[in-house]
């Protein structure tokens, strides 16, 4: 797994944390936009977030409809799965991406999340409270063999989530303790 500036890679607003992971996953899987994101004299990571955000939630995306989304709400699953999907890198090619809800079976989502990026894939995570989801994060790769990696973008931070708290719904990141969906290679 490249090593990025995970600190300086902070979500810019308070809806953005779906794109933010999506830029995230694009720097993952090519090393030279990373370099050329981490090295810009102004915080290009913002700039591509809300760029990415105003592209995924806009009513037409490359010439085709989608189901309109207001932007303060973020970014829905579809949208991110779509992203996801156009990223690619050398030696990885586009895949394609789709997003599953997760709150019913949360052991079955973190296998299917631990095989995408056993594959060297990032996987996007919807986590909430008990009512909805409400932030996006991304899981990069393997900690241990029941821990997961994952970018939090509100805190530019990596944090490890393990199996156990995943089915258990004890999940600590910010005051969200559930997965929801995750939007993953198919």
């Amino acid at each position: 797994m490249t090593d990025l500036p995970w600190s300086r890679m902070r979500q810019p607003d308070q809806r953005s944390c779906g794109p933010s992971s999506v830029v995230a996953a694009r720097m993952l899987l090519d090393p030279a936009y990373a370099d050329a994101v981490r090295e810009a004299p102004e915080d290009r990571f913002a700039a591509d977030v809300l760029s990415t955000h105003r592209r995924a939630t806009s009513p037409v995306v490359a010439g085709r409809l989608q189901v309109p989304w207001p932007r303060a709400l973020g970014t829905p699953p579809w949208a991110v799965a779509r992203e996801l999907s156009a990223v690619s890198g050398p030696g990885a090619p586009a895949r394609r991406y789709g997003w599953r809800l997760s709150v019913f079976r949360p052991g079955a989502a973190f296998d299917r999340v631990a095989a995408g990026v056993d594959s060297g894939r990032p996987v996007g995570l919807y986590v909430g409270n008990a009512w909805l989801p409400r932030h996006v994060v991304l899981a990069v790769g393997r900690a241990s063999e029941t821990g997961l990696w994952v970018y939090d973008p509100a805190k530019g931070a990596r944090t490890e989530v393990t199996r156990a708290a995943v089915e258990s719904r004890s999940l600590t990141l910010g005051r969200w303790d559930r997965l929801w969906f995750d939007v993953s290679p198919r």
